[in-house]
């Protein structure tokens, strides 16, 4: 007698193992973030990345999806979606709403230029907002833990990819990416909207 197909089986397990990693987000477990981004964030990249063609907007928001995953992982529910299926139409929404977004404020500069009038006052203002921003974002950076500073300190100002700090640092790769995420949280929730306009 043939034995079964193990397919089933084995997506019975995947999905269980995706199930217990969001009751890991739960309980805070960083570790489990780390392990749901490794197994899901190549398809979600790739999955932003059709709809937006635009490689960084693609990546900011897979790191929206995670953080929503880490803040919001209780509200997953397992009789409506896969884990995996959960976190792709969260992506869709996302990258879709994004590219609506952006197609707005084009829309949108396209007309201000057009309408712009010729006596523009000088770009004064936009420098003082802009050096307060950066003073509030270097303010909220000084304040998170320091293992979490370092790698968005080496990300956003060295210019480095989370691989290259993993390499330069001998931290983990999955522990790069908690760290990043968790940090990003903290910052968004800091400083809203001026973290997005400087980054």
């Amino acid at each position: 007698m043939p034995l079964p197909h193990p397919e089933p089986v084995q997506t019975s397990d995947r999905s269980r193992h995706d199930r217990e990693l969001l009751g890991r987000l739960v309980a805070g477990d960083e570790a489990a973030l780390g392990e749901l981004y490794d197994l899901f964030a190549p398809t979600l990249n790739a999955l932003a990345l059709r709809v937006l063609r635009d490689p960084s907007a693609a990546e900011e928001v897979v790191q929206e999806v995670f953080l929503h995953a880490w803040n919001r992982a209780g509200s997953y529910d397992p009789q409506r979606s896969s884990v995996s299926t959960w976190l792709v139409l969260l992506t869709r929404s996302r990258a879709i709403d994004r590219l609506r977004t952006r197609n707005v404020v084009d829309r949108t500069h396209d007309h201000v230029r057009h309408q712009a009038p010729l006596h523009e006052s000088p770009r004064g203002a936009r420098r003082v907002q802009d050096g307060d921003r950066k003073r509030r974002v270097r303010a909220e950076l000084g304040a998170l833990p320091a293992e979490q500073r370092q790698v968005l300190e080496l990300a956003y100002y060295g210019g480095l990819t989370q691989s290259e700090i993993a390499a330069t640092t001998g931290i983990p790769l999955g522990t790069v990416k908690t760290r990043t995420l968790l940090a990003m949280k903290k910052l968004r929730r800091a400083l809203h909207d001026d973290l997005h306009a400087l980054l």
